[in-house]
């Protein structure tokens, strides 16, 4: 355990912001997990809704650090990918 007052404060900080991450990750994770299931399904319509919503989480996740530009970008191309593929 740290003794310094400013290692003390910066543990605190680091486990706050590793909570915030992981819930906009896992809001990430949920988003794309309900465009699969409807695609699994084959429910377009339902795809095509979900994915806008999953394309937001994803670019609010890039916004605030939680993935790279990159990152975020490759993840919406295969989703919208995959949902244009819908027969």
């Amino acid at each position: 355990m740290a003794n310094i007052k400013s290692a003390k404060k910066r543990i605190l900080v680091n486990e706050t912001k590793a909570a915030r991450n992981k819930a906009i990750r896992s809001k990430v994770r949920t988003a794309i997990k309900k465009v699969d299931a409807a695609i699994a399904a084959g429910d377009k319509a339902a795809a095509q809704a979900y994915l806008v919503a999953a394309t937001a989480e994803i670019d609010k996740a890039e916004t605030k650090g939680v993935y790279h530009k990159n990152n975020a970008s490759r993840k919406v191309s295969r989703l919208a990918k995959a949902v244009n593929a819908m027969a």
